[in-house]
């Protein structure tokens, strides 16, 4: 799978690519990532990129020529990708929205920055994505949520299949606590039926505590879920009690 990424601070990216799961997929030739620099598409000696707003106001907008000119140029040689735009006025990233992502050939990832966009070259990519309620300095950061949520769903970049399939979100339903050795610290135990052995027990322990934590912390999301009929009981007739 391949991402291109379309910005004006390209040195943004040298690092958290090259880290972790992102660098040891690309040594394995299952990503590869390309930085754009937008002000390469940007006309004039000075490659500038934006300019004050008409109508008055605060801030810069960033101008639609070099915008559309290396969407453009990006997108040319491409079968079929996707132009995503991060802006905090898109849709919500979420984990089936990632997944879809992650079928992807391609993806153009867009960042814009300053006080926003001139609105036609919006007219240019296929959609926008938010990764929240808040704003940033710049699409720089949402962009590199929005490519570790996605490529960690392509399949090969993390060593287990299993380890996703049960992480929050994945399921509908927020994880379940997780634990490891030591058996106890400052006093405080492993549950003992993860000690157990018991695997079927474990399992049917681990559904509870992920409605349990769900119900407690994120419990619009129970409204989404799909859970049995003997769950909603359960949850009904239970009150949280994470043990």
């Amino acid at each position: 799978m391949q991402f291109h990424i379309i910005t004006i601070f390209p040195e943004w990216f040298r690092s958290p690519l090259s880290t972790s799961l992102l660098q040891k997929a690309q040594d394995k030739d299952i990503l590869s990532f390309y930085v754009h620099d937008l002000r390469d598409y940007a006309p004039g000696k000075h490659r500038g990129t934006d300019d004050a707003p008409y109508g008055g106001g605060w801030g810069m907008v960033m101008t639609p020529e070099p915008l559309v000119n290396a969407i453009e140029a990006v997108s040319l040689p491409l079968t079929n990708p996707r132009r995503v735009f991060l802006s905090p006025q898109g849709q919500p990233l979420s984990q089936q929205k990632a997944a879809e992502f992650a079928a992807q050939e391609s993806l153009v990832l867009v960042c814009g920055r300053y006080e926003g966009v001139d609105e036609r070259a919006l007219a240019f990519v296929d959609e926008q994505i938010s990764i929240g309620d808040y704003i940033v300095s710049g699409g720089e950061v949402a962009a590199l949520v929005l490519i570790d949520a996605v490529a960690r769903l392509v399949p090969g970049v993390v060593g287990r299949q299993e380890s996703i399939e049960d992480e929050s979100f994945s399921t509908g339903l927020l994880e379940y606590p997780q634990y490891t050795r030591p058996e106890e610290f400052r006093g405080l135990r492993v549950p003992d039926i993860l000690l157990s052995g018991h695997h079927g027990n474990i399992l049917r322990w681990r559904r509870r505590q992920a409605l349990f934590r769900t119900q407690q912390r994120r419990p619009d999301l129970l409204k989404k879920a799909n859970l049995s009929l003997e769950e909603k009981q359960w949850l009904a007739q239970n009150p949280y009690e994470e043990k």
